[in-house]
């Protein structure tokens, strides 16, 4: 008997209006969405209808930059938005399948409070959690948590080391049946199954019980989105799925060879995580009226905010000294983001742009995958990445929201499972049971089970 077909991995991943900077000034987008809480209802609904296997929300816990002309003709620049968690739960309670995963930064958060928090997501939703671990890059950040500047690059992943650590260590606090709260013998928990945490390290010291009780999944999925040496290891030895961000699909090939090549040496097999790099999907009935689509949105893009959103992610250098017209120029090394950075480079000398022609080019997708098409012509190019090793599936990034959703899930869903590609319904109601992810004993568990 055959066992059964791989199938696609699916990330709803949602910014307020859409992910082109422009979307907001579209007609048919809802320009109030980043405080529109009937708007992620309707969206988390339409992706669990579809049977995508999360909803991603990205997050900044400051706005990105200070150029008040470019902020204020922007909705994405982390502006009148919700925080993320918070929106989750709420989500959790009108829907019952479909996974929630967050962004919470290890730079600006101590380690109880997302244990906690995201621990309590897990049990709202029944299972359905997951945090996308991230060092913050900017210094806007900082400058909202007592720090003149942000800490550099290799400090940042050195405190995610041990934050990561720390948090799977507080969620290890109790056992699965820790909790019998049995009234006849006024016992609420047994104290043999509690376990104290004691970590003391160079950045943290943490004595624990988190005062949750062991999540349904085990623990919450843990994703990363990192693709930096450092951010590589550390998704190699903590990471269950990992978002990133590939142009070709050569250079998603290597990503994942490389990735998956790394995780042997933590005792780890090639299923026990999910590599879904990011894909901004425009479709159309013909290639050309995905272009028109596409241009509609491109003639809404003022110079101020595509010059703005370039000068944040190449590295926090201010182009605007240089001719718009002209290279761009060498730049030098980034306290940022380093593999957007190399990432945003390559792309500007691979395909000769000048600072305008790459501020249009990242204007949707900023960095990830850009695909114009049909959708016979978008699954077949996700199918290629999917067989040839550049990725278990895909975070999804409509151009803009509902319509760009709405138009993935009517065009292209219906071809990928005529392929056998996609699911026709969930596996289970878990997170970690739709993304085929084992559940983790508790290290009491794992003793008792080799002895």
């Amino acid at each position: 008997m055959k066992g059964k077909q791989r199938q696609l991995k699916l990330g709803a991943f949602l910014y307020p209006t859409g992910h082109h900077i422009a979307a907001w000034r579209h007609p048919l987008t809802q320009a109030d969405a980043g405080s529109n809480f009937a708007h992620y209802v309707e969206l988390a609904q339409i992706a669990e209808a579809a049977k995508f296997d999360l909803i991603f929300l990205a997050d900044g816990v400051g706005t990105r930059g200070d150029d008040t002309e470019a902020l204020q003709r922007t909705a994405q620049r982390y502006v009148a938005q919700f925080e993320p968690i918070t929106l989750l739960s709420a989500l959790a309670a009108v829907t019952k399948n479909i996974g929630f995963v967050a962004t919470a930064s290890t730079s600006f958060n101590e380690p109880y409070h997302i244990a906690r928090k995201f621990a309590s997501l897990d049990h709202i939703s029944g299972g359905r959690a997951g945090w996308n671990l991230v060092t913050s890059s900017s210094d806007h950040e900082a400058h909202n948590f007592g720090r003149d500047e942000h800490y550099a690059h290799a400090e940042r992943y050195e405190r995610a080391e041990e934050f990561a650590d720390v948090v799977l260590g507080l969620w290890d606090t109790w056992e699965e049946d820790a909790f019998p709260r049995n009234k006849q013998s006024g016992i609420y928990y047994d104290p043999n199954k509690q376990h104290i945490l004691n970590h003391n390290g160079k950045h943290f010291k943490v004595r624990g019980p988190l005062n949750v009780a062991r999540a349904p999944q085990g623990h919450p999925v843990l994703v990363q989105a990192g693709s930096s040496e450092p951010g590589r290891e550390l998704a190699a030895r903590t990471a269950e799925v990992v978002f990133t961000a590939h142009q070709t699909i050569e250079d998603a090939r290597a990503f994942y060879a490389d990735l998956k090549g790394r995780l042997q040496k933590y005792g780890r097999g090639h299923d026990d995580l999910k590599i879904m790099p990011g894909i901004f999907p425009v479709v159309g009935r013909t290639r050309e009226e995905a272009r028109q689509k596409f241009a509609e949105l491109q003639d809404l893009v003022h110079p101020v905010v595509g010059l703005s959103m370039l000068n944040g992610m190449s590295g926090g250098v201010d182009l605007s000294h240089y001719p718009l017209d002209g290279p761009i120029p060498d730049l030098p090394e980034t306290n940022g983001s380093k593999s957007r950075q190399k990432l945003l480079l390559d792309l500007a000398r691979r395909e000769n742009l000048t600072i305008r022609e790459l501020y249009l080019r990242i204007a949707g997708a900023r960095g990830h995958w850009q695909i114009l098409g049909t959708p016979i012509e978008i699954a077949d190019q996700m199918e290629e990445w999917f067989r040839t090793g550049a990725a278990d599936g895909f975070n999804v990034m409509p151009p803009q929201l509902p319509t760009g959703l709405y138009d993935f899930v009517e065009h292209v869903l219906p071809e990928l499972r005529r392929r056998g590609l996609f699911r026709s319904d969930y596996e289970g109601p878990t997170l970690r049971e739709n993304l085929g992810l084992k559940v983790p004993l508790h290290p009491a568990r794992h003793a008792v089970a080799a002895e």
